[in-house]
């Protein structure tokens, strides 16, 4: 679940982000010491990466897995619609057209972490030394070499693709995370953990409402390159994420759910930007530049050529990125089959290598289409590709509060409660006792 929901966005941003907001404060930020500016960096990335993306995905993961473990639906975004629209209407034209959404924003979505991989092991291979300047070319080969190995991966199944990858991946992750841990300023990662925690909390109401109407233009670009893309990219995600974790999520309640999808992703997430943007932080404060003399896909590199082993840390992370990806975009492509095959749960082969063929091909546009600054060009798409799809999630909210409102068991509870209420009403109190229990007994 934590591979395909964010894993390739956190070797990417992982460095970048805390260090950006760390040498560049959000506007509207109160300018203070340099401590104050750590905890408002390490809080406005928690608060791009915790709670909130997990949220959204849990939105679209627990709509989908009760209606279909519970109600007995098919595990398409349409038919958790049922509520709402009808069964006729979700099952017709206007249920076609909600998984036509969810299949292009899944698309788009994943061609994007595709992309950002691709600029990251470019840069790597930069700074191993295996390549020169890395252009156009190299990260088109970089996103065919990556687009086969997932469709490989996507064609022998889930048990024997996505999981072993995954598990495979999370254990190197947490090799590389240990590493930086143990050689790096272990005992400021630890301090800053609670840190950055408590500013969270402190600013989160601020956070959650900048906009552009109290902080003009420079609030308008910091949050377009930011927060919006940040949610737009959640957002576009959500199909496949949302089906995925649903789909692996049959005999738990909502409470379990709620707290296996938002809870332990969210600290994971918090305990890997302390590792790895509280050690970025650290050098940027003892005189290292790293945010001045490095592109942001190349950041991470730029930091690990301070510690011991640094040749073979970078290979590692070059091998997480192309496996991250790997993991999360054999998962897209077999839910894009899922959603043009009506909910089979195991589409044709042909239907998911043609999807995953598909999402490398966008993903080199994207980047063509972006330029010299392939970055924006792949968060510009994003957002375009995310926007229809945001609609989607608001009628599943209220989708999903009108299926819970009329569950089976809730409906139980308040007849139960209505014929106690009848019996007291009536009767004298020992009789009431009596009556009420046998009732809870049928």
């Amino acid at each position: 679940m934590f591979s395909a929901g964010m894993g390739i966005g956190l070797m990417f941003y992982g460095v970048n982000e805390p260090l950006s907001h760390f040498v560049t404060p959000p506007p509207q930020t109160v300018p203070g010491e340099t401590h104050r500016a750590v905890r408002t960096a390490m809080a406005t990335t928690l608060f791009h990466w915790t709670v909130h993306p997990w949220a959204i995905y849990a939105v679209v993961g627990l709509a989908i897995a009760y209606g279909s473990f519970r109600r007995g639906r098919s595990q398409l975004i349409s038919a958790a619609f049922a509520p709402l629209l009808g069964a006729r209407r979700a099952g017709g034209a206007a249920g076609r057209a909600i998984d036509v959404l969810a299949v292009f924003a899944t698309l788009f979505g994943s061609a994007a972490s595709l992309g950002l991989g691709a600029l990251q092991i470019g840069s790597g291979l930069e700074v191993a030394g295996w390549a020169g300047e890395v252009g156009n070319a190299v990260l088109v080969g970089v996103i065919a070499v990556l687009t086969a190995a997932f469709v490989v991966s996507a064609v022998s199944g889930v048990a024997k693709g996505i999981q072993w990858l995954s598990n495979t991946n999370m254990v190197l992750a947490v090799v590389l995370a240990v590493f930086v841990f143990v050689i790096g300023p272990t005992v400021f990662i630890l301090n800053l953990v609670p840190a950055s925690i408590g500013q969270y909390f402190r600013d989160l109401a601020d956070m959650a409402g900048r906009t552009a109407a109290s902080g003009g233009d420079p609030t308008e670009t910091w949050l377009a390159g930011w927060t919006v893309f940040y949610w737009a990219w959640w957002i576009s995600w959500t199909p496949f994420v949302g089906m995925f974790i649903a789909r692996i999520s049959r005999g738990r309640t909502i409470r379990q759910f709620v707290a296996g999808v938002i809870g332990v992703p969210s600290a994971v997430s918090l305990v890997w930007f302390a590792i790895f943007g509280g050690t970025a932080i650290s050098l940027q404060r003892d005189g290292v530049d790293l945010a001045g003399r490095s592109t942001p896909e190349g950041q991470l590199f730029a930091l690990l050529d301070h510690f011991p082993l640094a040749g073979v840390a970078v290979v590692l992370v070059m091998v997480l990125v192309g496996v991250f990806f790997i993991s999360g975009a054999d998962a897209a492509s077999v839910v894009m089959g899922t959603l043009s095959q009506r909910g089979s749960i195991k589409p044709a082969k042909g239907v998911v290598v043609f999807w995953g063929v598909l999402t490398g091909a966008v993903a080199a546009v994207m980047l063509l289409v972006g330029g010299s600054n392939a970055l924006t060009g792949l968060q510009n798409l994003t957002v375009i590709a995310a926007c229809p799809f945001a609609l989607v999630m608001v009628g599943l909210c209220v989708s999903l509060a009108r299926d819970l409102r009329s569950d089976p068991l809730v409906r139980r509870e308040e007849r139960v409660a209505e014929v106690m209420e009848e019996v007291t009403a009536r009767l004298d109190p020992e009789e009431a006792a009596r009556r009420a229990v046998r009732e809870l007994k049928r």
